[in-house]
C-alpha cells in the first residue's frame, strides 16, 4: 500500500484502488519517491553547506526530517493527497525523521568528512 500511495501522487487516487495493475502503482511509487528524496536531500545539501562537526550534519537532519514530515502529512497532505492521513503518524515520524533526516545528516557528514575539507563546504 505505500507505494500505491505514492505511486497516487503522480497517477492520481485510482491507483489506490486494489484493481489498479500494482506493478504500474509500485514503479510510479518509487519513481516519486526517489525523485522527492533527491529534491529533498539537495535542499538539505545547501543548508548543510554551512555547517562543522558531525553532530550539527546528525542534529540538522533530523530537524530536517521532522519539519519534512510535519509539513508534509499535516500541511499539504491534507489538501493534496488526503489518502497519506491513512498512514500510520509514528511510522512515518520514525522514517521521515530517522530513516530519512538522520541518515541523511550521518551521511552528508562523512561525505564532507571525506572531503578533506576543514571549514564549511560553501
Amino acid at each position: 500500500m505505500p507505494l500505491r500511495m505514492i505511486g497516487a501522487i503522480a497517477l492520481g487516487p485510482e491507483a489506490l484502488d486494489p484493481g489498479y495493475p500494482l506493478l504500474t502503482a509500485s514503479i510510479a511509487g518509487v519513481v516519486v519517491h526517489l525523485i522527492l528524496a533527491i529534491a529533498y536531500g539537495i535542499v538539505f545539501g545547501e543548508i548543510a553547506a554551512m555547517l562543522r562537526g558531525r553532530a550539527a550534519f546528525i542534529g540538522l537532519g533530523s530537524i530536517f526530517g521532522l519539519a519534512l514530515w510535519l509539513v508534509n502529512f499535516y500541511v499539504i497532505a491534507p489538501i493534496a493527497f488526503p489518502w497519506f492521513l491513512q498512514a500510520s503518524p509514528v511510522v512515518q515520524f520514525i522514517a521521515h525523521t530517522f530513516f530519512f533526516g538522520t541518515v541523511l545528516g550521518w551521511y552528508l557528514w562523512k561525505s564532507h568528512e571525506r572531503s578533506g575539507l576543514e571549514g564549511p563546504a560553501v
